[in-house]
């Protein structure tokens, strides 16, 4: 359960971290960790990590989305849509 909430926590950051860079970019590591209030560490890994889904671009004025960004984030909530459906079918919820 620990490495669930560990991943969780993980994917929740790296989503919080495409937000800003959406509203934002380009913006660099140091805005991003001060605007979001996430260590640098953790931010330089969230855009590897969204670099390497290819959401994000890295610019040398800071991370921009990709130019199809909305649908990718449409693809994104449809999937997260699909895992709480299927989250509450395993615990026995039909809400």
């Amino acid at each position: 359960m620990e490495r669930l909430e560990r991943q969780l926590g993980k994917e929740e950051r790296d989503l919080q971290i495409l937000d800003a860079v959406i509203h934002n970019g380009p913006i660099g590591i140091v805005k991003l960790s001060q605007e979001t209030d996430i260590p640098q560490h953790k931010v330089r890994y969230s855009l590897r990590m969204l670099e390497n889904d290819e959401l994000i671009e890295a610019t040398p004025q800071g991370a921009i989305p990709v130019d199809d960004i909305a649908d990718r984030v449409e693809e994104i909530n449809a999937g997260i849509d699909s895992l709480v459906s299927r989250l509450d079918a395993l615990s026995g919820d039909d809400a």
